[in-house]
C-alpha cells in the first residue's frame, strides 16, 4: 500500500509538470537551459531566506513561543518576497541576454519570445518549489506507519500532492504574468502576483486542512484565466 501511495502522489504532484517538460521544453536545448537556470534562481532565494530565518532564530529567545511564531510568519513572507525579487532579477537577466540567446540559436530571428521565456522560467520555479515541498512527504509515504491511525486525517498525502500540483502550476502562471507585467510596465499585474503569492503562502503555512485545497485550486484557476486574457 505504501508503494502505491508513493507513486500515486508522485504522479499527481509532478505528472502535469513532467508532461509540460516533455512536450514543450525537452526538445529545445535553449528552453532546457532557461528551465534549469530558473530552478537555480529559486534555490538561491530559498538559500538566502533560510539563512536569514536561521540567524533570526539563533539570535532570539527560544523560550518565547510567541516570538518564535512571529519569526515563523516573518520567515514565510520574507521568503515569498525574496522569491519575487529573484524572479524579477531573472527577468532582467534574460532580457539582457536576449541578443546572446539569439546568437546561439539556429534561427535567424529571436531565439525565444519573452512569453516563452516567462513560461519556461515559471515552470522551473514551480518544479523546484514542488520538489522541495513534496520530497519529504513522499519519503514518509513509503512507511513505516499508516496515516490516520490515531484519528488524524487520512487525506494528508493526497492533499499534499494536490497542493504541490497547484503550486507548480501557480508558479508557471505567475511567471508569465510577472514577465508580462515587467515587459509592459503594468505594475498592478506585478503587485497582483506578489499579493496572490503571499496569500497562498499564508493559507498553506497556517491553515493546513484538506478543505483549503479547494481555495488554492480556485487561485490556480483564476491565475490561469488571467494568463490567457
Amino acid at each position: 500500500m505504501t508503494v502505491a501511495v508513493f507513486f500515486g502522489c508522485a504522479f499527481i504532484a509532478f505528472g502535469p509538470a513532467f508532461s509540460l517538460f516533455v512536450f514543450t521544453i525537452a526538445r529545445d536545448p535553449l528552453r532546457v537551459i532557461i528551465l534549469i537556470a530558473g530552478a537555480f534562481f529559486w534555490l538561491l532565494s530559498l538559500l538566502l531566506s533560510s539563512l536569514v530565518w536561521f540567524i533570526s532564530i539563533k539570535a532570539s529567545n527560544s523560550q518565547d513561543l510567541r516570538l518564535q511564531r512571529d519569526l515563523l510568519i516573518f520567515g514565510v513572507f520574507f521568503s515569498v518576497l525574496l522569491q519575487e525579487v529573484f524572479r524579477f532579477a531573472y527577468y532582467r537577466l534574460l532580457r539582457k541576454a536576449t541578443e546572446g540567446l539569439a546568437a546561439i540559436s539556429d534561427e535567424d530571428t529571436s531565439a525565444i519570445s519573452v512569453r516563452q521565456m516567462a513560461y519556461v522560467a515559471g515552470l522551473g520555479f514551480g518544479i523546484m518549489s514542488g520538489a522541495f515541498s513534496m520530497i519529504n512527504v513522499l519519503s514518509d509515504s513509503l512507511g513505516p506507519g499508516t496515516v490516520g491511525i490515531f484519528g488524524d486525517s487520512q487525506y494528508y498525502f493526497i492533499t499534499a500532492a494536490l497542493m504541490t500540483l497547484a503550486l507548480t502550476l501557480l508558479h508557471t502562471f505567475w511567471g508569465v504574468l510577472f514577465f508580462e507585467g515587467c515587459e509592459k510596465s503594468r505594475w498592478w499585474v506585478i503587485a497582483a502576483v506578489v499579493s496572490l503569492h503571499l496569500l497562498v503562502a499564508g493559507l498553506v503555512s497556517f491553515t493546513w486542512t484538506h478543505t483549503f485545497t479547494v481555495h488554492i485550486h480556485y487561485f490556480t484557476s483564476t491565475s490561469s484565466q488571467l494568463r490567457f486574457r
